[in-house]
């Protein structure tokens, strides 16, 4: 049974394949726009190695695709995104999840306590939405919000907490949203229409 990180390579590679040879790309020719050699491109395309994320958002421009589409599997586009929600309070995650499986049907939602597995799951799955506590533990929110770009600079993030003095924090973190918690159907529904990538 393959693990999650050799389905994602798997995917990836059979994606990358079929619209280099789409845009009538050699191998090489895909490497020297990439500035890479042609044995690099052909790793990716095996799937024994898979692009740093600088390196994915440069390939995804150079296709014309966006980044999901690199890592959806075949005949399944993005109308299933990846949506994850940090926070160290349990009883907040329960609370929030359900409203969140209601607004975006068929999406596959996971709640963390912890930034570590929430780190974790996001370099193994293209994540698209991340609902962010900014105090989470003895970890900031903001710093979180830093490395899930790192990962994928096309996450749509979006800063949960009860304070609206941090409002103006979040917004040099390159987030997508801000909202007050709880979560509700209608603050929800409002975040939705203004994320910076389209889900």
């Amino acid at each position: 049974m393959k693990d999650s990180n050799e389905t994602t390579n798997t995917i990836f590679a059979e994606n990358l394949r079929k619209l280099r040879i789409k845009k009538g790309l050699s191998q090489a020719q895909l490497g020297e726009q990439l500035f890479v050699n042609r044995s690099t491109v052909a790793r990716w395309e095996n799937g024994s190695r898979l692009p740093d994320a600088v390196m994915i958002s440069r390939l995804s421009g150079l296709l014309g695709v966006d980044v999901n589409t690199l890592f959806s599997p075949p005949g399944k586009a993005a109308c299933s995104p990846n949506v994850i929600v940090v926070d160290d309070r349990k009883i907040v995650l329960s609370g929030s999840l359900p409203v969140i499986r209601e607004a975006i049907p068929g999406a596959t939602i996971t709640g963390f306590t912890r930034t570590s597995e929430a780190i974790a799951y996001a370099t193994t799955h293209l994540v698209s939405l991340a609902f962010l506590d900014i105090e989470i533990g003895k970890t900031s929110g903001f710093d979180l919000c830093r490395k899930l770009l790192d990962i994928n600079p096309r996450t749509n993030v979006v800063f949960l907490t009860a304070y609206v003095d941090y409002s103006f924090d979040a917004w040099g973190t390159g987030a997508s949203g801000f909202m007050l918690k709880p979560i509700t159907p209608e603050g929800l529904d409002t975040q939705l229409k203004t994320l910076r990538y389209p889900l």
